[in-house]
């Protein structure tokens, strides 16, 4: 690292002096400037102008240097750019003079001390007002473009970079409506915080604001934490760490509710088609909601009474019995659906939406009977990009409130859902004495501890007396 110059080194001193700064203030002072010029001198910057302490302070935090060690930085070279200006070393230091005369400060954090708080009370004395009031506002323009903006910032290339971690992992565009949202959260939270100023402590903060004034449930408070640990892990490049102090909202035990074989029926002759249908194979087969409604024909081999599903939570691929006292219905609707296709063939569209880039791949495959919608949706969807005519398949929404207009009318007081069917499905094969395992595998749980939970929806059928086995 090059010495400071001795000419300036003795200007420098002797101005410490006369504001009576603290000798452990000047040793910093010194040490700052001498940073300040190996940097210039290193990186090729002007060290007689200001624009090159914008670049000097972003450094030292990418340094991880604090706040109050960048203040110091910035008051010892605004004493250099003071000598410099003075004109009786004009002619003694061989640096390039600066062509503005304006003082840097560093712009204010909340709770953030400034220059003058964090210093002893003897630095007051060291002008940081700009001396010609002229170049004030050139010199305002100068540090709003080479300074980092600390709230206010665009999040525009974070979230762009959160679409594609998410789509490279070929997460659910559920996944990515939820994490964006959390990510929205949390920039209103930090008013818009440069990201690279982020650190674990804003997310400590959010945390225990949700938990702590919005009183959220536990599971919400957990999706906003796998939320914020994806964003700072995969875009961000950082790690939490161990977030100590963090208020947590306790997560109470979920009993689901569970629906008899009779509410069942009742509910049933509420539903007109295809929303019976539907129902049915939530509660026959245990699937979730979106299982169902993304269930394609060439997912139903009737010959071996096989329901495969593709694609479900996770990712993944399952096999199920199908039902057979509703394959007469099956057979009935698949009919409807086949004539549905050959009237769209008729009228020229473009075909069904396809997962990934499986429609390049296949040419035609979007027009085949086997990738057609088991339940598809009443009107064709017109894609904004190329005016293509597709179909899609029923809509969610659609089912969710048929089933609650339908649990009202059946007059069913229990708070009844779509998914309340996969919690009824489990539950009476459970009753039924099937194997936990076999109850495990048909709804597709990575963890046996997740079936377990169905212990609770039915009456303990395990004999409690002690006895020997030899006895039985």
């Amino acid at each position: 690292m090059l010495p400071i110059p001795s000419q300036l080194l003795e200007q420098f001193n002797k101005y410490l002096q006369s504001q009576k700064i603290p000798n452990n203030l000047q040793c910093a002072y010194k040490k700052w400037l001498r940073y300040y010029l190996d940097f210039c001198n290193k990186y090729k910057q002007p060290s007689g102008q200001i624009d090159s302490l914008p670049d000097f302070i972003k450094k030292l935090h990418e340094k991880k240097q604090g706040k109050q060690q960048q203040e110091e930085a910035a008051a010892a070279i605004n004493i250099y750019y003071k000598i410099l200006r003075a004109p009786a070393s004009s002619n003694k230091i061989s640096i390039h003079q600066p062509q503005s005369s304006s003082i840097y400060i560093i712009p204010q954090q909340d709770n953030a001390l400034s220059v003058h708080e964090h210093v002893s009370t003897p630095v007051q004395n060291v002008s940081i007002k700009p001396i010609f009031q002229d170049d004030k506002k050139a010199v305002e323009k100068t540090i709003a473009t080479h300074m980092v903006q600390e709230i206010g910032a665009s999040w525009k290339t974070e979230y762009s970079k959160l679409e594609d971690e998410i789509r490279v992992r070929h997460y659910s565009i559920k996944t990515l409506r939820t994490y964006k949202g959390w990510l929205q959260k949390f920039q209103t939270f930090t008013r818009s915080k440069n990201p690279e100023l982020l650190s674990s402590e804003d997310v400590k903060l959010f945390l225990t604001s949700l938990a702590v004034k919005r009183k959220v449930s536990s599971t919400t408070q957990n999706q906003a934490f796998n939320s914020l640990l994806f964003f700072y892990r995969h875009i961000l490049k950082m790690e939490f760490g161990k977030l100590d102090g963090v208020v947590r909202a306790k997560r109470k035990p979920y009993i689901p509710v569970v629906l008899s074989r009779e509410e069942i029926d009742s509910i049933l002759k509420f539903l007109e088609p295809p929303y019976d249908l539907v129902v049915k194979l939530l509660y026959g087969c245990g699937l979730r909601l979106f299982e169902c409604l993304n269930l394609r024909i060439g997912c139903f081999n009737f010959d071996t009474s096989i329901l495969t599903i593709h694609d479900g939570k996770g990712q993944k691929d399952r096999t199920v019995p199908i039902p057979e006292t509703i394959v007469p219905e099956l057979k009935v609707h698949l009919q409807s659906v086949v004539i549905l296709h050959q009237e769209d063939l008729k009228a020229g569209y473009t075909g069904t939406f396809l997962p990934s880039l499986l429609e390049k791949k296949y040419k035609n495959a979007a027009k085949e009977l086997v990738w057609q919608w088991f339940f598809p949706a009443k009107t064709l969807t017109i894609v904004p990009e190329t005016k293509e005519k597709k179909r899609y398949h029923l809509h969610e929404s659609h089912v969710q409130k048929a089933i609650k207009r339908a649990v009202s009318q059946a007059r069913i007081p229990k708070r009844a859902s779509a998914h309340t069917f996969r919690h009824s499905f489990a539950s009476h094969l459970l009753q039924a004495n099937y194997d936990i395992r076999t109850i495990q595998e048909l709804l597709g749980h990575s963890d046996i501890r997740t079936t377990m939970i169905y212990t609770h929806t039915i009456k303990s059928q395990t004999l409690k007396e002690a006895r020997s086995p030899l006895d039985f």
